[in-house]
């Protein structure tokens, strides 16, 4: 009985070392897989632990939708630079050359006005007897005879009729006949100082013209002329008074309104050798209206020489150039003609050689601004009084 103990208690101290044995195998093994697991989350072993504080929050903006691509590419630049013109540049020059032909046209209109002027006696008095004139003028040619009928005690008649030719500024007028007439009341039953009225027209029917315009380009400056008609057509009122305060010396003062037109015929610039930017003018009407505030003094010195003194200012308004150019390379071109002011000036010294015949010499023109500018016609003239 003894004996089976002692073999009893053998076998449960071997299982039971047994038992440890494994035990402490399964722990180790065990502690060495956490341990792996453990460095391989935490990035190794760490010997002290440390206390590491949480970060303050921070703000993050949400970003701005970026906006869609464009289905279609952005060209991109070339690398090479554009190519150079491969002809003359100046077809801007070539426009703005038209304006000059605007001024040139409305230069036109006033000297025609102020010739046409020397028909209805603008260098003579107001009222004198009956009377008729042969004249010629250089500056502006011109050749004619103009003068008055008395047609009752205060109804006068002023008329006469030239042949002028004139240049200014780039244009030469040829072949121009001007013709002219008004009609004159004078109160005379007033007495020495009274008013008058005159009404009246300039024709200048048909003559030649040249206009002349210059533009620069790339390769130099270009002069061309273009050859046409044109015609002048001028109606007026004028309004005054007059005195006689001596016998020798008469005065007046006045104003009158004017209104021209100017037709001009289309045409194209002449041929040249070189012209790149040539341009084609249209048939159009130029226009514009005047006042005119002036007086007179005329005055006789002994009996044989007579003197006449006359000007005036003059505004102009409702100015319209009828030009319209097709100009190559800029298209079309109508330029504007803007209205000015200027001084008109006119005188006449006269000669009793005997009676009732009388040599004048006279002068009329203008002082302004382009395109009217400085001016002046002279001549002279043979009247017969009767």
């Amino acid at each position: 009985m003894a004996r089976f103990s002692v073999r009893r208690f053998i076998l449960a101290a071997a299982l039971t070392a047994t038992a440890a044995f494994a035990f402490l195998v399964f722990d180790a093994r065990s502690a060495t897989v956490q341990a792996a697991e453990c460095e391989s989350e935490c990035g190794g072993p760490t010997p002290y632990p440390t206390y590491s504080p949480s970060p303050p929050p921070t703000y993050t903006p949400t970003p701005s939708p970026s906006p869609s691509p464009s289905p279609y590419p952005s060209p991109s630049p070339s690398p090479y630079p554009p190519p150079p013109p491969t002809g003359p540049t100046g077809a801007d020059s070539s426009g703005s050359s038209i304006g000059g032909l605007a001024g040139q046209r409305f230069n036109q209109m006033i000297t025609n006005r102020v010739l046409g002027t020397v028909l209805l006696g603008v260098n003579e008095q107001v009222n004198c007897s009956d009377c008729i004139s042969a004249f010629g003028s250089a500056g502006s040619f011109s050749a004619g005879i103009h003068g008055r009928k008395e047609l009752t005690n205060n109804l006068s008649l002023l008329a006469g009729i030239a042949y002028t030719q004139y240049n200014e500024g780039g244009y030469h007028i040829t072949s121009a006949p001007i013709g002219a007439f008004a009609l004159r009341y004078d109160f005379t039953d007033w007495g020495s100082s009274r008013p008058f009225f005159d009404i009246g027209t300039i024709l200048t029917p048909w003559e030649k013209a040249r206009y002349t315009r210059s533009y620069n380009t790339s390769l130099g400056p270009v002069t061309v002329t273009g050859s046409t008609n044109a015609s002048n057509y001028a109606v007026y009122g004028r309004a005054g008074w007059m005195s006689r305060v001596s016998p020798r010396d008469e005065v007046a003062a006045s104003i009158e309104v004017w209104q021209l037109w100017q037709r001009v015929s289309g045409y194209s610039d002449s041929a040249v050798a070189f012209n790149p930017f040539d341009a084609t003018i249209a048939t159009g009407t130029d226009r514009t209206s005047l006042v005119k505030i002036g007086g007179q003094w005329t005055h006789l010195f002994g009996s044989n020489i007579e003197t006449n003194i006359n000007g005036g200012w003059v505004q102009s308004f409702a100015s319209h150039s009828g030009i319209v150019a097709t100009v190559t390379g800029d298209g079309t071109v109508v330029p504007t003609m803007g209205n000015q002011g200027w001084f008109e000036y006119g005188g006449r010294l006269g000669f009793r050689v005997q009676k009732g015949w009388v040599v004048d010499l006279f002068a009329n023109g203008t002082l302004g601004p382009q395109p009217v500018g400085n001016t002046i016609h002279g001549g002279v003239g043979l009247r017969i009084n009767y």
